[in-house]
């Protein structure tokens, strides 16, 4: 926006103010318009940004800013994007009370990778699986539980079987 026209209505308004009064006094309004020429256009600039900062609050989704490019205003809207969504609250995991089964059925592969991620957290198979789950749920990644004692090396064969679960007293 170039506020140059601006300025020089202000100058002709105050030479046509000053006319009746004489040529030195039209002189002199000629002579003041142009050292009120910075003044002026930055009286306009703040203008235009207390106009621009009373738009953007109106805006609910965009924002005005007024930027000087050389000597002219120049007017800038910039669109806010969305904040992503918070994460759902933490899908509390009860320790005890009613368990529900389900049939899963998975390629061979993952199945695998199920048992060996299991396997290095010494958790068992299902309780891996509850938190990998749950913590999906919650927008987070799987997170297995932290195994009650660090997993033992197997033993010779057949002995040493490990077994894991949970038990009810």
């Amino acid at each position: 926006m170039d506020l140059t026209p601006y300025l020089e209505s202000l100058r002709r308004e105050l030479r046509a103010s000053a006319a009746p009064a004489g040529e030195d006094a039209a002189r002199t309004a000629e002579l003041l318009g142009n050292a009120l020429d910075s003044a002026a256009r930055l009286c306009l600039l703040e203008a235009l940004s207390d106009a621009a900062a009373e738009i953007t609050s109106k805006l609910s989704s965009a924002s005005v800013e007024v930027r000087l490019r050389g000597r002219e205003a120049e007017f800038v809207v910039t669109e806010q994007t969305p904040e992503p969504a918070a994460a759902p609250h933490a899908t509390k995991i009860p320790d005890g009370g009613d368990t529900a089964r389900i049939t899963l059925r998975l390629p061979e592969q993952l199945k695998e990778l199920i048992e060996n991620a299991s396997s290095t957290t010494g958790a068992s198979v299902n309780s891996w699986l509850v938190h990998a789950v749950a913590g999906a749920l919650n927008g987070m990644p799987p997170a297995p539980p932290s195994p009650p004692f660090p997993p033992q090396p197997p033993h010779g064969r057949g002995k040493g079987r490990r077994m894991t679960g949970y038990a009810q007293a």
